[in-house]
């Protein structure tokens, strides 16, 4: 037997990862957040895992290629919702994380069927965001949850991920209209 059998364990991993979810949902709505730490860092290894054994033994799937990032999106998209209907976040912060969201996707589309064949690749600014609302939303929720975190996280965060946002949003737009000049000009 070949390992090739093991194949589908980066998708189930992946897959666990949206079943998630919902349970840390419930918990960051429910002000449970030490729940809501356990259930991210189980998340967190799952993404870990699966990215792992995709690259390590090239189980790679086309599947995998879209449902990865989609969840880990989800989860993060989830965890500044959740803590903007509990008060923590301003709502204009939600707004500007998601808007950024829908602008790349929107863009790509548009770029895919207005312009040209399009492969969507994240970018320094656009991996920097994800890192800093990754460590912004986990900074906040460790001081929720009462364990060793400074209160000014929540307020230096905010302003963290509003500036980082508009700049790989703007570091997006800019990259993709240079592309379509270039291409329509030829």
């Amino acid at each position: 037997m070949s390992a090739h059998r093991w194949r589908w364990i980066p998708n189930a991993l992946t897959f666990l990862r949206i079943l998630l979810i919902a349970p840390f949902a419930a918990a960051l709505l429910a002000k449970e957040y030490r729940l809501a730490l356990v259930i991210f860092f189980v998340a967190s290894a799952t993404d870990a895992i699966d990215g792992f054994l995709a690259r390590h033994f090239d189980w790679r799937t086309r599947l995998g290629a879209i449902a990865d990032p989609l969840a880990d999106k989800a989860l993060l998209i989830t965890a500044y919702l959740m803590l903007t209907l509990t008060g923590v976040l301003p709502p204009w912060l939600f707004w500007l994380v998601l808007g950024r969201d829908l602008l790349i996707v929107c863009g790509g589309l548009a770029f895919h069927y207005g312009v040209g064949r399009f492969e969507l690749q994240p970018s320094i600014p656009g991996k920097l965001n994800t890192l800093i609302q990754i460590l912004v939303a986990l900074a906040i929720i460790i001081l929720l949850a009462g364990l060793p975190m400074q209160p000014w996280v929540i307020d230096a965060g905010i302003l963290l991920v509003a500036v980082s946002a508009v700049f790989s949003g703007g570091h997006y737009i800019g990259i993709w209209s240079l592309k379509a000049w270039r291409i329509k000009r030829q």
